[in-house]
Formats: C-alpha cells, sequence, structure tokens
C-alpha cells in the first residue's frame, strides 16, 4: 500500500512539473508575439523614423515636447488626433506592409513602420 502511494506521489509531482513547463512555454511565446515598442517625439522628431516590427506588434508614440503633434498616415490607419505633452497614441500593426506617417502640424517630421513577417 505505501509503495502504491509513494509512485502516485511521484506521478502527480511528474504532471504538476510537466504544466509547469508547458505555461512557462505558453508564457514565453505570448511574450514572443505580443511586443510593445515605445516611439518618443523628441526636439521635433520622431525618435526611430525607420522602425522595423513583426506583425502584432504595438507602437506606443509618447510625446515629449511642449508642442502638439501628430502620427498620422494618408491611408487613414494612424490617426492620433493632436498629442499634447506626455501624451500616447498606441497602434497595434497586424498585417505586413510599410506604414508611412507623418506629423500634420509639423510636416517636416516623418517616419515609417516596416512590418515584416519573418516566418
Amino acid at each position: 500500500m505505501r509503495s502504491y502511494q509513494i509512485h502516485r506521489r511521484r506521478s502527480a509531482s511528474k504532471i504538476a512539473g510537466v504544466l509547469v513547463a508547458i505555461m512557462v512555454s505558453s508564457l514565453h511565446v505570448a511574450a514572443a508575439l505580443a511586443t510593445t515598442v515605445q516611439m518618443d517625439i523628441e526636439s521635433f522628431a520622431f525618435g526611430t523614423p525607420e522602425l522595423t516590427v513583426a506583425p502584432g506588434t504595438t507602437v506606443v508614440w509618447i510625446n515629449r515636447d511642449e508642442a502638439p503633434h501628430t502620427i498620422t498616415s494618408g491611408y487613414h490607419e494612424l490617426n492620433s488626433g493632436a498629442l499634447d505633452t506626455d501624451d500616447r497614441y498606441r497602434f497595434t500593426f497586424e498585417k505586413a506592409g510599410d506604414y508611412p506617417y507623418f506629423c500634420t502640424l509639423h510636416p517636416q517630421m516623418t517616419g515609417v513602420v516596416h512590418v515584416v513577417d519573418k516566418r
């Protein structure tokens, strides 16, 4: 009887270990799929004017200037409206492609997000 209980406990312990490994692995996959990139706007410029990301990446623009700025694209995918100091705008890029954008208040401010599927 005692041998059976010990075997049962060992089996339960092995199963629990496998389940923990699966959960940790799943969390790593979810973290890899759900990436967020921060882009500061400072000195009338986008921090990284040309950015390459994978599909599913969320880019968060933060206005660090005293002047308002926008993140706007000609195709209407990106349309932040005016962002005051420390305001944020986030957009998740689901599809591969190039997403050029600019600030409507300061048209010399331009950038592009390249979304590349690396599978």
